[in-house]
């Protein structure tokens, strides 16, 4: 699964204090999430923060994580070494808890609960991989490092930040069928079925069957699908349907064009093709200047050191000049 987008998947609701999903939620190392979480399997990655509470059928908190808000899994839990929970964590299923974890107002668990010590766990796996590929047991040592399956997770890539003022990545961001707050700024961006109560700022801006209550701005501006647009669009180039509707001024410095039907996927390959034979030409133009200083560069250091030779040839003379 790759984590280095940020995905908010269908029927994704944010609201006033909460994040709530239908399937999954991964929140990766060093991510900011400004609201709870109420999901099904809710995995938070290291040093990561999350602002309010999570409910869950399955929980997982790394190592150096913070959660301000209480913590109810329905299921199994995992809490790694230097985590903190500013409320309550309750269990239904077993937990398994690091050392040095801070819970405020304490915890609650239904069925077992371990205390981990992470080199023996590892030191257990490492030779338990070792008797599996001893044996020639390859499919099951594949299993044991598998990739684990999610459903449909909402993805906050490492770093990022969630809140309901923003929601800002270095990432590109997928949004499909749901209702988003928050001014988005990222490096792609891509809206499908869903409505933003905010603007979007990014490189290249697709706005598919959408509703985004704030501004748009960016390179390369696709409004498509009967979107509509409450707020201006600026951009290098904007590509716009007739059926959408745009309520404030539309800037393009390279052009905007208005047509029955854009085919996104076909103007984006040309685009890109465009971008690489600039690139290329760039670095063409770039070598040539380069030749060039190197040509000048040399021309005026041999001339340097004729006259350096020749100064000397002077002095020398003038110096046996004087001895005469």
């Amino acid at each position: 699964m790759l984590l280095n987008k940020l995905v908010i998947p269908a029927n994704t609701k944010f609201e006033e204090g909460n994040v709530v999903v239908e399937g999954d939620v991964i929140v990766c190392s060093s991510a900011n999430l400004g609201y709870g979480i109420i999901g099904k399997k809710v995995v938070i990655g290291e040093k990561a923060s999350i602002q309010g509470g999570i409910v869950g059928e399955e929980v997982r908190i790394d190592a150096w994580s913070n959660v301000k808000g209480d913590v109810v899994s329905k299921g199994d839990a995992y809490v790694g070494e230097f985590a903190s929970i500013g409320g309550k964590l309750t269990v239904f299923g077993d937990l398994e808890i690091g050392r040095n974890v801070r819970i405020k107002e304490g915890f609650e668990a239904k069925g077992l609960i371990t205390i981990q010590d992470p080199l023996p766990v590892i030191l257990f796996i490492f030779f338990y991989l070792l008797e599996l590929l001893r044996l020639g047991r390859l499919e099951e040592a594949e299993k044991l490092f598998g990739e684990e399956e999610f459903n449909s997770p909402l993805i906050i890539p490492e770093g990022s930040n969630l809140s309901l003022e923003q929601i800002k990545t270095s990432t590109d961001v997928e949004i499909v069928g749901s209702r988003v707050l928050g001014n988005i700024r990222a490096k792609d961006i891509s809206v499908e079925g869903s409505e933003v109560f905010g603007s979007l700022r990014g490189k290249d801006i697709v706005v598919d069957g959408s509703r985004i209550h704030g501004a748009i701005e960016g390179r390369t501006v696709f409004i498509t699908n009967g979107s509509e647009v409450f707020g201006h669009i600026k951009a290098e180039r904007v590509y716009m349907e007739e059926k959408c509707a745009v309520e404030g001024t539309i800037i393009g410095k390279a052009g905007v064009l208005i047509k029955p039907k854009v085919d996104v996927a076909e103007i984006m390959k040309k685009l890109k093709k465009e971008v690489k034979e600039e690139e290329k030409e760039d670095s063409k133009s770039e070598r040539e200047d380069k030749e060039i200083k190197n040509e000048v560069a040399e021309v005026i250091g041999t001339k340097t050191e004729a006259r350096g030779d020749s100064n000397a040839r002077v002095e020398q003379g003038e110096v046996q000049k004087d001895v005469s």
